[in-house]
């Protein structure tokens, strides 16, 4: 079993990014190691910009990697990752948390994003999703994890799992994410 220190572990927040009161914004001040992938455009994310500038943290990445993404930082890692093939193979993990549906969730800030992509990630991952999230239904968010080949983590009623919740330090988020590390060997 491995530890957080064996892994590069980034960031990346979804649209409006993440603010003092979100759960990735109190992970990071609790584990300094976590790096955010830096965005110009936290309001208008643009897949092509958003993608680039995450291919160049994972390049940059000095030891395997472990991407923690929330809403539409999930479509963004799930695109990048099966377009990014070479680069991806660095990536030892992902825990993805609310992906965010951009078959049903549009939103006219987000762009070129694409629709969702049904097909195996490339590296181990773990879906944590709500019931009760207005982004995605629960049945997608399966359907999504099953697809991915992601070991699917129900969070109850947990709304978008962001800022709106105030989490804190999320404990719950916290050992899912520890069970997932242990999990990568």
């Amino acid at each position: 079993m491995r530890d957080l220190d064996a892994f590069s572990v980034l960031t990346q927040p979804g649209l409006h990014g993440a603010g003092a009161e979100h759960w990735m914004t109190s992970w990071e001040k609790a584990f300094p190691s976590l790096r955010r992938v830096p965005q110009a455009d936290w309001e208008k994310p643009e897949y092509g910009e958003w993608s680039r500038l995450l291919g160049e943290e994972v390049g940059k990445a000095a030891r395997p990697v472990i991407l923690v993404a929330h809403s539409a930082g999930t479509s963004l890692v799930m695109r990048w990752s099966l377009e990014n093939t070479a680069a991806a193979r660095k990536v030892a993990g992902a825990f993805l948390v609310a992906p965010s549906d951009r078959d049903s969730f549009v939103s006219p800030a987000i762009r070129n994003f694409g629709g969702m992509i049904l097909k195996p990630l490339p590296f181990r991952s773990m879906v944590v999703a709500s019931r009760n999230d207005d982004r995605v239904s629960f049945e997608r968010a399966k359907l999504f994890a099953s697809s991915w080949g992601s070991t699917l983590v129900d969070v109850g009623d947990c709304g978008h799992v962001g800022e709106a919740m105030k989490l804190g330090l999320w404990p719950f988020g916290l050992v899912q994410f520890g069970r997932f590390i242990g999990s990568l060997g």
